[in-house]
């Protein structure tokens, strides 16, 4: 009798919790939230366009901080305890808290909001004067203007700017997503914390800084990086983790002064030659890293892990024709698995001239940039050692300041390099309850699985929030994946926008009560 009351007593609790959630969820509203956006379409729109006004290299010091303090005044505007957060040398760091009665749980929210450096030239239209057009710009895309805007504004439309997708559109996304909620009187159940990064784009060199400095302050249970695109196929994605990175600057050299190729070729030593043979040892044709013990600290992915790239939409076709691609590296595994993998980069390669500015003439040197993605439990500072050991089999002797001429005399294979700090790879686990609850509740909002995937191929540094804080970490994109982001032309789809909004308003709302 007391088993049967027992079983009773799970399957009413069982019963009890579907009929909260399914309570919480009409509390919720999705409709409000959507409601509340058309109604107000083009004052979000021209928030942006305000926004996106502002030139955002961090190294224009000026214009970094008119950007600070358009986003501290947004805060301020909507009742957020905002201050900036600085520290010497640094673009200051807009914070904000906005606690939620009775919350147990603390949701730090992420973006940066400076952007890459641009060539006005190489865009369509000015990277500063944000534009809106009904098609790409190669498709014949127009410019509407702003006073010209339909409404309801097509999704399909494109704002351009820089920045307009990395990253001040999710900014937008979250103040609106938080106006919602307000507006509706939609509680949100989370303590909610605001951390906008003002040098991402430069390799977050005092994101330490800030964390160790202003630690009691940033401490949150989870922080959620609203950064990077959505999946190629449009549905929106979650990624748990991001991969570490770190490059180094390679020259080689040949003579004190250029030599004619003809009196001097097969004798003197060619820089390129030597760079050439030097980067091909390091990794295979298909991609393999050829470096030896470059994988040995390489964590294995779990269980989990694997199941979540199984699951991912598979696009290979369809991405090896939009980007004319016969063949992949990676010996036919998917883009899902590879990107879970270390990785070296050849950036870019230097001597000399080609086509109708070439000469015949043996360069004095020769110069390439290396990437190195790196995974988890791989870091900087081994992934340096295990290169430069495989550099030293070559044969070179390695020194890592530009050489004089009596360094060049003493060595015969005589190699720069020039590291990058960089910084290690970071991932979350898919098996906690907050990972569980937040694909829980964007699936709720889109009424379809997302893509969830273990890592960005992407570098972030996300390892500081676990490391210093103590956080999880759980990146959360909105953006279009073919938003030109970095490049010229940086576009944002609306309807990207508009899904954004309801996203984040839905994990402010749901996500105290979901996450158990």
């Amino acid at each position: 009798m007391a088993r049967r009351f027992a079983v009773s007593g799970i399957i009413i609790a069982v019963f009890a919790s579907v009929l909260y959630a399914d309570a919480l969820l009409a509390q919720f509203r999705l409709d409000a939230v959507r409601k509340y956006r058309q109604q107000h379409e083009k004052a979000i729109l021209q928030q942006l366009v305000e926004f996106l006004r502002i030139p955002n290299v961090a190294s224009d010091s000026v214009n970094i901080w008119k950007n600070a303090n358009f986003i501290l005044d947004m805060l301020k505007r909507r009742n957020i305890q905002a201050r900036l957060l600085t520290i010497p040398g640094s673009p200051p760091a807009v914070y904000g808290e906005l606690p939620a009665p009775g919350a147990k749980r603390t949701v730090m929210l992420y973006v940066h909001y400076d952007g890459q450096p641009v060539n006005p030239v190489q865009w369509a239209s000015d990277p500063w004067k944000p534009v809106f057009r009904d098609r790409l710009p190669h498709e014949g895309g127009r410019v509407i203007p702003f006073d010209s805007l339909p409404e309801p504004v097509p999704g399909d439309w494109r704002i351009y700017a820089r920045s307009a997708s990395d990253d001040k559109s999710p900014l937008i996304a979250l103040m609106t997503a938080l106006d919602a909620l307000q507006a509706n009187r939609i509680p949100i159940t989370v303590n909610l914390k605001f951390f906008f990064e003002g040098e991402e784009e430069a390799g977050s060199p005092h994101m330490r800084a800030f964390l160790e400095k202003y630690k009691d302050l940033l401490q949150a249970d989870v922080w959620l990086l609203c950064d990077g695109p959505v999946h190629q196929t449009g549905k929106k994605l979650v990624y748990f983790g991001a991969r570490g990175i770190t490059g180094v600057d390679v020259t080689t050299y040949g003579p004190a002064r250029p030599l004619h190729s003809g009196h001097y070729g097969n004798w003197a030593p060619n820089p390129i030659s030597q760079l050439v043979h030097l980067l091909a040892s390091l990794r295979d044709i298909d991609g393999k890293v050829t470096i030896d013990g470059y994988i040995d600290d390489v964590r294995p992915l779990t269980d989990t892990e694997r199941q979540a790239i199984q699951k991912a939409p598979n696009l290979e076709q369809h991405l090896k024709n939009e980007l004319a691609l016969t063949w992949t590296e990676g010996q036919g595994r998917r883009l899902e698995e590879l990107i879970l993998l270390p990785a070296v980069n050849f950036k870019g390669l230097v001597s000399g001239q080609v086509g109708e500015k070439a000469r015949n003439a043996i360069q004095t040197e020769a110069k390439a940039s290396v990437g190195f993605r790196l995974v988890p439990d791989q870091t900087p500072e081994k992934v340096r050692e295990r290169v430069e050991a495989h550099i030293r089999k070559l044969g070179f002797h390695i020194v890592h300041e530009a050489p004089d001429l009596e360094t060049r005399r003493k060595y015969p294979k005589l190699v720069y390099l020039r590291w990058e700090k960089g910084y290690p790879p970071a991932r979350t686990s898919l098996d906690l309850p907050v990972s569980k609850a937040v694909i829980q509740i964007l699936e709720e909002v889109r009424k379809e699985p997302v893509v969830v995937l273990p890592s960005t191929g992407g570098s972030i540094p996300m390892y500081l929030f676990q490391e210093v804080l103590g956080s999880e970490v759980i990146l959360v994109p909105m953006v279009n994946h073919d938003n030109n982001q970095h490049a010229e032309n940086e576009n944002l789809r609306i309807q990207n926008l508009w899904d954004g909004i309801e996203m984040y308003a839905a994990l402010m709302a749901r996500l105290g009560e979901v996450w158990r």
